[in-house]
């Protein structure tokens, strides 16, 4: 470890947190088809536990509609089965090699519970967040107490993290808020 504070460690672990937290919500269901629906999908396939895009190859060729082309006819209940387990909440519908998966309407209902499961992922990011500060703030304290930092860089670099924080949060905020929009509209 170098004895000078790195600032841009910090800063592209919350930049890491922030794609992670997109990610995340990228799975949740609105309205439209998405790829990104299938990403926390697992089919335990030859011995392991793969994910779908490694078994077939998915499109979105309308609006409300996911279509599955698995590349081996032997896979296709598996993965038909692993959608079916999965929290998605669709049933596939399966045409020899494809499988498709209609997208319903969402009910006033789902979107509110969906609305409480995105917040609570918006709240997990935040905590990511605050928790990689807390990371940098013992740091400084540290390099401080050794006499590696002085104490006006001690100040500035706190500031920095913090301002690095709030930003990081914000963005976090906006996502959130657009993602709320998609989910809410009808």
């Amino acid at each position: 470890m170098s004895d000078e504070f790195n600032e841009k460690n910090y800063s592209s672990k919350m930049d890491k947190s922030i794609q992670s937290f997109k990610k995340d919500i990228s799975t949740l269901r609105t309205g439209r088809a998405n790829t990104n629906m299938l990403d926390t999908i697992k089919v335990d396939v030859y011995g392991q536990l793969m994910p779908v895009d490694q078994l077939a190859t998915i499109s979105v060729p309308e609006a409300r509609l996911i279509s599955i082309q698995v590349w081996d006819k032997a896979n296709t209940s598996l993965i038909e089965s692993a959608i079916q387990k999965s929290e998605l909440d669709i049933n596939p519908q399966i045409d020899g090699q494809i499988i498709r998966l209609r997208i319903p309407d969402l009910t006033e209902d789902r979107r509110k519970d969906l609305i409480k499961v995105l917040k609570n992922m918006g709240e997990k990011g935040k905590i990511a967040i605050r928790n990689i500060r807390r990371e940098a703030n013992e740091e400084l304290k540290k390099k401080l107490k050794d006499k590696i930092i002085s104490e006006d860089n001690n100040k500035n670099f706190e500031k920095n993290i913090q301002k690095l924080t709030d930003n990081s949060i914000e963005n976090i905020e906006k996502i959130l808020t657009e993602k709320e929009k998609e989910i809410s509209q009808i």
